[in-house]
């Protein structure tokens, strides 16, 4: 995020990134948009918790989201600075090798893609990071119940 400035605000960025839980939502946005219903369910965290944290990466300029219906969706927001760029880029890169960070991805794909999803995510709209065939099949399934 910009100061009054123009200069991004180094030290919220760092204190962004000074959270596990931070850390985990980043991950789990890493390759694409995700519905805050998926991070309550992969996390095992209370949505207010998750809406918290997901807040603070908004205010330090390093995630957006939109709303959709009653479903608010997030995804990493493009820094404009390069250096903020670089950090980002060598964070997401630590993310993917750590073995938690890997666990919480393998159970994103299982909860978003798996044919019992939870009664409570049926509705939800699939990450859009995931395969093509899954959101083929969200769309069509959508296009039916109308």
């Amino acid at each position: 995020m910009a100061t009054g400035h123009g200069v991004f605000n180094m030290e919220r960025l760092f204190r962004a990134l000074a959270d596990r839980t931070r850390l985990r939502l980043l991950n789990l946005i890493s390759e694409g948009e995700v519905c805050v219903c998926f991070f309550v369910e992969v996390l095992g965290t209370p949505q207010p918790k998750i809406s918290r944290h997901l807040a603070y990466l908004r205010r330090a300029g390093i995630v957006a989201a939109r709303r959709e219906g009653k479903w608010m969706h997030y995804r990493l927001a493009p820094p404009k600075d390069l250096l903020v760029s670089r950090i980002l880029t060598e964070v997401r890169s630590w993310l993917a090798e750590d073995r938690e960070m890997q666990l919480d991805r393998a159970r994103l794909v299982k909860v978003c893609c798996s044919p019992g999803v939870p009664l409570r995510l049926q509705a939800a709209p699939r990450p859009a990071s995931l395969s093509g065939e899954s959101r083929t099949a969200e769309h069509r399934n959508r296009r039916l119940a109308r």
